[in-house]
């Protein structure tokens, strides 16, 4: 696993595809913005969690995807 430490506005890429951005830090709580290609599936981990355990049946249809 590769750490990192970010500021407010610094920017993460991602195979030249994904951005992630710092958007805002307020106490413990850190707003990302995520830039990604359309069929790049991105999940909380609480729902991929879910997912796994069978609490949740869900799909991701591309079409629905923003």
């Amino acid at each position: 696993m590769l750490v990192l430490s970010r500021k407010h506005q610094d920017t993460i890429v991602i195979d030249q595809r994904i951005r992630i951005q710092v958007l805002g830090i307020r106490g413990d709580r850190i707003r990302l913005g995520i830039e990604a290609p359309d069929d790049v599936v991105i999940l909380r981990g609480e729902l991929l969690r879910a997912a796994a355990g069978g609490e949740t049946e869900w799909e991701i249809e591309p079409e629905s995807r923003v």
